[in-house]
C-alpha cells in the first residue's frame, strides 16, 4: 500500500494506493484485537493511516465495512467447505467428516473473519451480497446433510435434510465457538474439538435411528446400494 506522503493528514486518504483494501485489513486487525464491536469507523481510518473522512469514499459506515469483511469471510469459508466436501467423494461419511474438520479449521485459523461473520450482530438479510455469500456456504452443509439423509436405513423415515443441516451446523458452530477458535475465546477441552464434534454427530445420528455399530461386510452393510459399504455410522465406507 502507498500514499503521497507530501500531503497533509486530511489529504492522505485520497491518494492512498488501495484505500479500500487498507481499510478492510485495518478493520480485520481491529476485530482480531477488540472484537467486531470494539472499534469505531474512525479507529479503522486511523489504523489505515488515512483521514476520518476518507473511508466514506468506499463504505457508508462501520457496519458496511464489517459486512464487507463478513462477506469475504463467507466466500473463503465456502471455498474451504467445497474443497472438503468434494461432492461427497470417496463416500458420503468420509466427505462429511472432512466438512466438519474444515469448519473447525476455519474458526481456528481465521478467528477475525469468523467473528465478523457470526458475532457482529449484523443481520445478513440487510445486505443482499452478504446474505448470498452466507447462503452459498450453508448450501455445502445442506448438500452433505441431503446425502446423509438419503442413507437412512430401510424402513426408517427419511429425516428432513434441512433439519439435519441446521442441527449439524448448530453443533459445528457450538464446538467451533467454544473450543475450536484461535483466539482468547477458546476454552480448554480434554479432547480435540474434532473428536468432540464427531462424537456429537454420532450421538445425533443414533438418535435419528441411523445404525452406528455396523462394519463393512456385515449383513446390514450388504443391504446398502451398490458401491456403498457401511462405515462406523452404518453408512457408506
Amino acid at each position: 500500500m502507498s500514499w503521497r506522503k507530501d500531503q497533509g493528514r486530511a489529504e492522505r486518504g485520497y491518494h492512498h494506493g488501495n484505500l479500500k483494501e487498507a481499510l478492510l485489513q485495518a478493520a480485520l486487525d481491529l476485530i482480531s484485537k477488540k472484537g467486531p464491536a470494539g472499534f469505531t469507523f474512525a479507529d479503522a481510518a486511523r489504523m489505515a493511516g488515512v483521514s476520518p473522512a476518507a473511508p466514506y469514499r468506499h463504505f457508508r459506515d462501520r457496519d458496511e465495512l464489517i459486512a464487507s469483511i463478513a462477506q469475504r469471510g463467507f466466500e473463503q469459508f465456502e471455498s474451504l467447505l467445497t474443497q472438503a466436501w468434494d461432492d461427497g467423494r470417496p463416500d458420503t461419511v468420509t466427505a462429511f467428516e472432512r466438512v466438519g474438520k474444515a469448519y473447525l479449521a476455519f474458526a481456528r485459523e481465521e478467528p477475525a473473519f469468523y467473528s465478523a461473520m457470526f458475532e457482529s450482530g449484523l443481520p445478513p438479510d440487510a445486505n443482499p451480497t452478504l446474505m448470498a455469500a452466507s447462503e452459498r456456504a450453508f448450501a455445502i452443509i445442506r448438500a452433505a446433510a441431503e446425502r446423509l439423509a438419503a442413507l437412512a436405513p430401510p424402513g426408517m423415515p427419511r429425516p428432513p435434510a434441512m433439519m439435519m443441516a441446521l442441527h449439524i451446523w448448530s453443533m459445528s458452530h457450538g464446538v467451533a465457538s467454544l473450543f475450536g477458535r484461535g483466539d482468547a475465546a477458546r476454552r480448554k477441552l480434554p479432547m480435540s474439538p474434532e473428536d468432540l464434534l464427531e462424537a456429537e454427530v454420532l450421538i445425533y445420528l443414533r438418535g435419528l435411528g441411523f445404525r452406528t455399530d455396523q462394519r463393512p461386510g456385515t449383513a446390514a452393510a450388504d443391504d446398502k446400494p451398490a458401491g456403498e459399504k457401511a462405515g462406523p455410522w452404518g453408512k457408506p465406507k
